[in-house]
């Protein structure tokens, strides 16, 4: 038991740094043109549509009621958190002020809400079957990456070094390995919980793309281009998930 409860614990550990890859690619681009943060907020607004997409689409598959009752609790979450954000003015996150860093705060929140329901997976998946738990910890992780991208769409071109925006997109994934070791050795009472979970975190993406993202794009793009690289995004992300997560 001792020595599952490690590999549990490695392997959604693993899963929470891949996220921080995604921000590698930032690595190679020094500056970034004011269209090119336009297109930047409509490439996470389409990666975060195809992962609210498979989130419903799999807490659906485990209970249908419970994974609507999420999405409108995470809906409601983030309508309240962006009133708080409102009320309490100026906020200072990942080095950015003001309007960025509240945006920037909401999506850090979305992101790690998400990945408390993915950490209740793989400890799940472990208590089950022969293979399942490396299966699903494989396909998490590869999952992670371009969410971790998305992460850092949002806080590179903001002005966060492409380093923190790596660290934070970790830190979002951290609730994955704090999530696994309960949810395998408890894993009857945590497993109705599952499907509300990643409603609730699919519900605050899809408002956090057309009330922020969407939005924020068509600042510096016209809404032409951004709505051909949100789709181009879901679809590639999309396209991803189907060659990752197919079984």
């Amino acid at each position: 038991m001792e020595q599952t409860v490690l590999t549990v614990l490695g392997a959604a550990f693993l899963t929470a740094v891949m996220t921080g890859v995604g921000a590698l690619p930032f690595l190679f681009v020094r500056r970034l043109s004011d269209r090119a943060v336009g297109w930047s907020n409509a490439a996470a607004g389409g990666l975060m549509l195809a992962a609210s997409h498979s989130l419903i689409a799999e807490g659906v598959n485990l209970a249908v009621v419970l994974s609507l009752v999420g999405v409108v609790a995470g809906l409601a979450a983030i309508v309240v958190s962006d009133r708080v954000l409102d009320r309490t003015g100026e906020v200072d996150v990942a080095e950015l002020e003001g309007a960025g860093a509240a945006k920037a705060l909401l999506i850090l929140g979305i992101m790690t809400a998400h990945s408390f329901a993915e950490g209740i997976g793989v400890g799940v998946s472990f208590a089950g079957t022969e293979g399942l738990g490396t299966f699903i910890t494989t396909a998490i992780a590869f999952h992670n990456v371009p969410e971790g991208l998305a992460i850092a769409l949002v806080l590179v071109p903001r002005g966060t070094p492409v380093w923190k925006a790596g660290l934070w997109a970790i830190f979002t994934s951290l609730p994955q390995p704090l999530m696994a070791v309960p949810a395998y050795l408890f894993v009857e009472w945590f497993r109705p919980f599952l499907p509300v979970g990643l409603g609730l975190a699919a519900g605050a993406m899809i408002w956090m793309v057309f009330s922020e993202l969407f939005p924020d794009a068509l600042e510096t793009v016209s809404h032409q281009s951004a709505a051909t690289v949100l789709t181009l995004a879901f679809a590639v992300m999309m396209a991803f998930q189907m060659l990752v997560l197919a079984h």
